[in-house]
């Protein structure tokens, strides 16, 4: 739709719009560059003091894939208020205030609406120097791939909403969703400047798609190898997809090999719409054991789950093992 507009070009623009990168990144001076993002979504939990944690722990995600530090955030809220008590908007907005707390980040103002539904989110304002910019454009054919955090918020925040997600399995989710990707992101830049996006609404094969595309390479993703929540795979059976998961498997089909059988739920496993999902590396192999350090020291998960080859016809093969 907006292929034929063309940007101006400023040349202080380190990363915008054309790549599909997770935030804006504009240098400022030789040492210092401004990286901006905004996000913002309907309720995925019933608890609303859990709501404001994840939607700002999904809105720092994308700074944080940049290699970002935040500086400030400012409150992006929709709320039905002739329909719901303003009491749940006050626990949205703890949440929130929760994990900015965290984060080590003000939330210094912000801008309010009335709306059908209540939605929430941040935006974001944060620092990093212009030499050590993450980005999704810098993967390289022998690059091994690593994921922080499993697959299936999709999935279970669809089966809550059904009444058929254990709340073993929900409070499991919301765990990994309010959890920040700040220790991960700073595990990376301790180790070198690679290839890094953060897994959300397009699934990852969509994320690794984009950074495939961005790079000019080719994945191999081994099913067998890549993390899922428990739970998850339960409900995939059950067919307990958002109606973004399927789309984001007819977005992604063009360009994806299958190699093995897999089975439709397991397809739309890989395409599931994550909420403050984890970071999706790609380093070099030399690099890849020291990284493994510097996450584990910082108490990250991670899994290895496939690694970059040169371009073929696909952006990505999907292999079982």
């Amino acid at each position: 739709m907006l292929g034929d507009i063309k940007l101006d070009g400023y040349k202080n623009v380190i990363v915008g719009p054309e790549l599909l990168d997770d935030a804006g990144v504009v240098e400022v001076s030789k040492d210092l560059a401004i990286v901006t993002t905004v996000d913002y979504f309907t309720p995925v939990v019933d608890d609303a003091f859990d709501f404001g944690a994840i939607a700002a722990a999904n809105s720092l995600s994308d700074l944080y894939a940049m290699g970002g530090q935040p500086i400030s955030a400012l409150n992006v809220v929709g709320f039905p208020e002739k329909i719901l008590p303003l009491s749940l908007l006050r626990e949205i907005i703890r949440g929130g205030l929760s994990v900015a707390e965290e984060a080590g980040m003000p939330i210094v103002g912000g801008h309010t609406v009335k709306s059908p539904e209540p939605f929430y989110g941040l935006a974001v304002t944060g620092a990093v120097h212009p030499k050590k910019v993450l980005t999704n454009a810098s993967a390289k054919a022998g690059d091994l791939l690593y994921l922080t955090k499993p697959l299936g918020t999709g999935l279970i925040t669809t089966a809550l909403k059904n009444g058929k997600a254990p709340k073993d399995v929900v409070e499991g989710a919301v765990k990994y969703m309010k959890m920040l990707n700040r220790e991960a992101s700073e595990a990376v830049l301790a180790t070198d400047i690679c290839a890094v996006t953060d897994v959300t609404g397009y699934g990852l094969l969509g994320h690794l798609g984009q950074m495939m595309a961005a790079s000019n390479k080719m994945a191999v993703v081994h099913f067998d190898s890549v993390p899922v929540m428990k739970g998850a795979m339960e409900l995939a059976k059950a067919d307990q997809f958002p109606s973004g998961s399927r789309s984001n498997l007819l977005s992604v089909g063009p360009d994806t090999e299958w190699v093995d059988n897999l089975e439709k739920h397991e397809k739309l496993l890989l395409a599931d719409a994550q909420t403050s999902g984890g970071l999706l590396i790609a380093i070099s192999p030399e690099l890849a054991t020291r990284l493994e350090i510097e996450l584990t020291s910082r108490n990250v998960g991670f899994s290895r789950i496939g690694e970059v080859i040169e371009k073929e016809k696909w952006l990505i093969r999907v292999l079982r093992k």
